[in-house]
């Protein structure tokens, strides 16, 4: 089964190491690279699929590149703060960035007051996983599969409503696109975290959640909440009983998840770059990494997969859903 990433590749493999390369300057450390300890920010606090994700990827790192890789939880405006530290940081290596498409795609389009460009003020490394999202529904909802959930919906418009991590992150982006695709009014209420979101949601006072699925699995399995699809076009391995929402023709279009890259500031020396990439792509191949991340419902990024092309594909498609429905933060 596929995810996006994988979907993706042939667009992403296009430009190649070469073009990313090319204007980056060599500085006189870079055969020397590293030099000393690797901070590795995470714009998030500890617990988040993003901090699974960069402390998994960080003991693998360490081992590569020869240097400790240190944890640096930077939590704020839906991890926008820790980005932007990474922008303004020395373009020497030795500062990177695990960032979800909420930081390094999203941000840009629904706030005007952010202090970096996505695009412009990073150094893409690589890719590094990606995971669905999961639709769900509360149990006192009536809302038992797909084609329940949408008849309810179109006939009581505005009567229902989803839960979200937030306004204009991902988790709220699936929720529009699965809106847009079928027509449906339902209200979307953010939340500031899956605590208070599980808890509407077993009490009732809510119908509809939007999860990232390593954090609904442990819902859906406890039969807290009723899991309606997967937001990515095919079934995830780690829940292959969950169906795709695409699996109904009103959602065929639908076709989002989160995902994981690594990035350095703006600037970045080509040397180091290279070294990164290398270390990167063996971590991806560590059987541990692999065991653990697919464990907690991730797929591993393909071999060859080009960031910045990714994200800039992934910019553009968040443009249509964001622009539609008016998010702004």
């Amino acid at each position: 089964m596929k995810s996006p990433l994988v979907r993706r590749r042939e667009v992403l493999i296009l430009s190649g190491a070469a073009a990313a390369l090319g204007c980056a300057p060599v500085l006189a450390q870079g055969p020397n690279y590293p030099s000393r300890p690797i901070t590795l920010v995470v714009g998030y606090p500890p617990g988040g699929s993003t901090d699974l994700t960069a402390r998994v990827l960080g003991e693998h790192l360490a081992r590569a590149l020869g240097q400790p890789v240190v944890i640096d939880n930077v939590g704020g405006a839906g991890g926008a703060l820790g980005a932007q530290k990474v922008a303004q940081a020395a373009p020497d290596g030795h500062t990177l960035l695990l960032g979800s498409n909420n930081e390094m795609a999203i941000a840009g389009l629904v706030n005007s007051a952010l202090r970096y460009d996505p695009l412009k003020h990073f150094s893409p490394v690589g890719m590094v996983a990606s995971q669905p999202m999961v639709l769900v529904a509360s149990p006192r909802a009536g809302m038992p599969d797909v084609a329940s959930f949408i008849e309810r919906v179109k006939q009581n418009p505005g009567k229902f409503s989803y839960g979200s991590s937030g306004i204009g992150t991902g988790l709220n982006l699936a929720g529009e696109m699965v809106k847009q695709a079928a027509g449906l009014f339902i209200v979307h209420i953010p939340y500031r975290g899956v605590g208070p979101l599980t808890t509407d949601l077993i009490g009732g006072q809510l119908e509809l959640g939007v999860y990232v699925l390593s954090s609904g699995l442990p819902q859906i399995k406890a039969g807290k909440v009723v899991a309606l699809g997967v937001t990515e076009r095919e079934r995830s391995p780690v829940a292959p009983d969950i169906p795709a929402l695409a699996e109904t023709p009103s959602l065929r279009t639908v076709d989002i998840g989160t995902w994981f890259g690594l990035w350095g500031p703006a600037g970045l020396p080509a040397p180091v770059t290279q070294r990164l990439r290398a270390a990167l792509a063996d971590s991806l191949k560590a059987p541990a990494l692999v065991e653990k991340l697919t464990a907690s419902g991730a797929t591993i990024a393909p071999s060859g997969a080009v960031l910045a092309d990714f994200q800039a594909a992934e910019i553009a498609k968040y443009r249509r859903i964001v622009d539609q429905a008016g998010i702004r933060v």
